[in-house]
C-alpha cells in the first residue's frame, strides 16, 4: 500500500499531539516584525505572539513560504512518501498556494496534489483531519483529495472580531471595509470563504456571538456537524460559544483552536468564532 505525506501549513495551527499523532507535517508562514525575522508557531508561540501585540507599538507583517522552503520539504517528504497531499491556506488571501505550486513544478520524485482550501485556521485543520480519516479508511491519493475537496467546499467560517483595525492595516478586509469607524461596542460579524466578506454588525460580543449561532442553526438544521472553535487569546469567549452551541446543535466532534501568529497579525486579540461542515460530507 502506498504511503502518503500530508503536509499543511502553519496558519491551521494544529496543536502538537495531533500533528504527531497523525503524522501530519508542516510548513511554515512567516512574520517580520521590526528587525525580528519570526517563523510561525516555530520561534513564537501564539501566547507569546499576542502577548507582544498588546503592547509593541510595531505593526508586525506577514508573508508566505518560499517556493524553495515548499521544494525543500517535497524532498525530504519523497525520502519516506509515495505521494503527497498539500492542503494550504486560501490562495485569495495569501500566496502560499502559489509557492507550493511553483515547487511542484520543480519536483517529479513523487506525485504532489495541491488542495487551495479556501479557508484557514480552523477550517484549514478541519480539511487536515478529514484527510487523516480518508487515508485511515484505506483511500489513496486521488481519493482522499476527492475527500479533502468536498470537506473543502462544504466547509463555512463564521467569526466576531474586537476590532477591525488589524484587518484594515493589513489589507486583508475586503468587504468589511463598510464597517469601519463603528463604534467599539459594535462587533462586526464576518465569514471567510476565500477572503473576508462581512456578515452584519451587532452591538456587544455576548449578542454577536448568539448570532453566530443562529447562523449555524439556519444554515444545519438539525444535520449533524463536525465543528472547530477558534479564538484568540480569547479561551472563555470560546468556552462560552460551545456552550451556546451545544445546547442548539447536533456536534459529532468538536475541537478548539487558537488562531496562529499569522493570522492573528490581520485580526488582533479577542477574536472568536468557528469551522463548520455537515458530518456526511467526510
Amino acid at each position: 500500500m502506498s504511503k502518503i505525506a500530508l503536509l499543511t501549513d502553519s496558519t491551521a495551527n494544529l496543536p502538537v499531539e495531533l500533528i504527531v499523532k497523525h503524522d501530519i507535517h508542516v510548513v511554515p508562514l512567516k512574520i517580520q516584525w521590526g528587525d525580528d525575522s519570526l517563523i510561525d508557531g516555530v520561534t513564537i508561540s501564539s501566547d507569546a505572539f499576542y502577548a507582544r501585540l498588546e503592547t509593541d507599538p510595531l505593526i508586525p507583517t506577514t508573508s508566505q513560504p518560499s517556493m524553495m522552503d515548499f521544494l525543500q520539504m517535497y524532498e525530504k517528504l519523497a525520502a519516506d512518501y509515495d505521494s503527497i497531499l498539500v492542503m494550504l491556506i486560501a490562495s485569495g488571501i495569501s500566496g502560499t498556494v502559489a509557492s507550493a505550486t511553483a515547487a511542484a513544478a520543480e519536483f517529479d520524485t513523487v506525485p504532489v496534489e495541491i488542495v487551495d482550501t479556501s479557508t484557514t485556521s480552523a477550517g484549514l485543520a478541519m480539511v487536515v483531519l478529514a484527510a487523516v480519516r480518508a487515508l485511515a479508511a484505506g483511500c489513496d491519493l486521488a481519493e482522499t483529495a476527492v475527500r479533502v475537496r468536498a470537506v473543502s467546499d462544504a466547509m463555512s467560517l463564521i467569526f466576531v472580531v474586537n476590532t477591525l483595525k488589524y484587518l484594515h492595516r493589513g489589507g486583508r478586509i475586503g468587504g468589511a471595509s463598510r464597517y469601519l469607524g463603528t463604534m467599539l461596542s459594535i462587533k462586526p460579524i464576518l465569514a471567510f470563504k476565500g477572503t473576508v466578506e462581512p456578515v452584519t454588525r451587532v452591538r456587544g460580543m455576548k449578542k454577536a456571538m448568539a448570532h453566530l449561532v443562529d447562523m449555524v442553526v439556519e444554515q444545519s438544521g438539525d444535520e449533524p456537524l463536525q465543528v472547530a472553535l477558534l479564538h484568540s487569546k480569547a479561551p472563555d469567549l470560546a468556552e462560552q460559544l460551545q456552550q451556546m452551541l451545544a445546547s442548539k446543535l447536533k456536534m459529532d466532534q468538536i475541537y478548539t483552536f487558537d488562531l496562529s501568529p499569522v493570522i492573528g497579525t490581520h485580526v488582533g486579540t479577542g477574536a472568536v468564532g468557528l469551522a463548520f461542515y455537515p458530518t456526511q460530507v467526510g
